[in-house]
């Protein structure tokens, strides 16, 4: 730990122009000593491991997004409570605060390789095993034990996952790869659920046992990647160790407001663990309009990400970021008021477009902005704050819904997002202020410019 007659120093903003705003092209020339290039919009694709990465990726989250489907309309259907649906996220939510920095640990420790591998193949196992409990109709109280067990082993793969990209992935083109498996992920997210809801439809244990072989394919294809070794030795496993993630998120401050405006957004705007009462009993939907909405997120974030792919990175990411949030909260506000299909469909849409405005620029900023020997921990903070958002919001919408109703639960919730958003915008500045994504080094390597300046 920093000694108090050592205190961290300070972690610089991104490089502003002398308007507070964004680099200047002049700036980023005299800095590298040539002019920047042309945006190349699949410069991320053209790399091998990526793309090998990216179909395993989608495998893998397309089989997620059919067993989220069936766990959802598999609950709900044999309990018929709004707290059944909330018990899910909770149950989901708890392996997250108990393993995310440990699971940062081992990314940093191990190879990342190895750590995806095992997680993949404890998810594998409870797939099957959820498979077996919807076949028999066995107790629901094994299916929370299961999806338990299938949080562990997604929470201690996802700081590894997601600080294995860096390895083979060039920095220079880390946003665009950032972007592209956005985009990856909201066409699974798509794909996904619409799929599921139709099997769904069909038979509840294939949806479970879709995402198994999904999976599979997914770690075959982890396990076919070349990665280079991580810059730096390998941190040595201690207490010190295992909060220095925390640590630096906390010096941090833009990552840190970028995590915490994304932790209550979601926390209090998710709707998603309650469309299983809005298909079922206000839009009359049944299990295949379920699916669709639950895809409709994912189309509007499959559009956006696409169009973010081919455009340059943001110049002003701070700005669009608090944008982008607003109108997750409002767009959420119009769905809980809405007895329309098609209307909820559209604001559903907006919701996924807008928020992966938000997946960008966070994503982003917490990879380049921290150095390789640290971000399997610092992707593990990261992993928290995803947790508690989706999870915990998951726990918290089914909670109000039992309380107040689902309608009143996701209006509330919209309102606070806005609010959310406001109070962030006040007490980070610099937030508003930031500038140019790419622009973002670790410290050390900013320290270092300024001092060869």
């Amino acid at each position: 730990m920093t000694s108090p007659r050592n205190p961290p120093r300070p972690i610089p903003e991104a490089p502003e122009s002398p308007a507070g705003r964004e680099p200047s092209v002049e700036g980023l020339e005299s800095l590298t000593g040539v002019p920047p290039a042309d945006h190349d919009p699949y410069a991320a694709l053209r790399v091998r491991d990526f793309r090998y990465y990216c179909m395993g990726w989608l495998f893998g989250i397309i089989g997620q997004q059919i067993q989220g489907v069936a766990v959802g309309w598999d609950i709900y259907h044999r309990t018929g409570t709004a707290i059944s649906l909330g018990y899910v996220g909770a149950v989901q939510a708890i392996p997250v605060f108990l393993l995310a920095l440990p699971a940062g640990q081992l990314a940093d420790s191990m190879d990342r390789r190895k750590v995806i591998g095992i997680s993949l193949v404890m998810s594998m196992a409870c797939s099957l095993g959820l498979a077996a409990y919807s076949f028999y109709q066995l107790p629901i109280q094994g299916m929370y034990a299961l999806l338990f067990v299938s949080s562990v082993a997604l929470t201690l793969g996802r700081p590894a996952r997601q600080a294995l990209v860096p390895q083979f992935v060039p920095p220079e083109v880390l946003s665009n790869a950032t972007t592209w498996n956005s985009s990856l992920f909201q066409v699974a997210s798509m794909v996904g659920p619409a799929l599921g809801g139709l099997v769904v439809a069909f038979s509840l244990p294939l949806a479970y046992l879709l995402d198994a072989l999904l999976t599979l394919v997914y770690l075959a294809f982890v396990l076919s990647l070349r990665v280079r070794g991580p810059a730096g030795s390998r941190s040595e496993v201690s207490f010190a160790s295992l909060i220095a993630g925390l640590q630096y998120v906390w010096r941090t401050k833009i990552i840190l407001a970028t995590l915490t405006l994304d932790l209550f957004a979601v926390l209090l705007g998710g709707a998603t663990f309650l469309l299983p009462i809005f298909a079922k009993d206000i839009l009359k939907a049944g299990a295949t309009g379920y699916g669709w909405l639950r895809a409709a997120p994912a189309i509007g974030a499959l559009i956006m990400a696409m169009i973010l792919t081919h455009r340059p990175p943001m110049r002003n990411a701070g700005r669009s970021l608090l944008v982008a949030v607003t109108g997750f909260g409002a767009a959420t506000i119009v769905f809980g008021l809405s007895k329309s299909f098609w209307l909820s469909m559209l604001m559903l849409f907006l919701t996924g477009a807008l928020d992966n405005v938000s997946v960008v620029v966070r994503h982003t900023l917490v990879q380049l902005l921290t150095p390789d020997r640290m971000r399997g921990r610092v992707s593990a903070v990261n992993s928290v704050f995803i947790g508690a958002s989706n999870e915990l919001g998951g726990f918290e919408s089914g909670l109000t819904a039992a309380w107040w109703g689902p309608v009143t639960s996701v209006v509330v919730g919209g309102l606070g997002t806005i609010f959310v958003v406001a109070s962030a915008a006040l007490l980070w500045p610099s937030l508003r202020r930031y500038g140019a994504l790419d622009s973002a080094v670790p410290v050390e390597e900013r320290e270092s410019e300024i001092l060869a300046l």
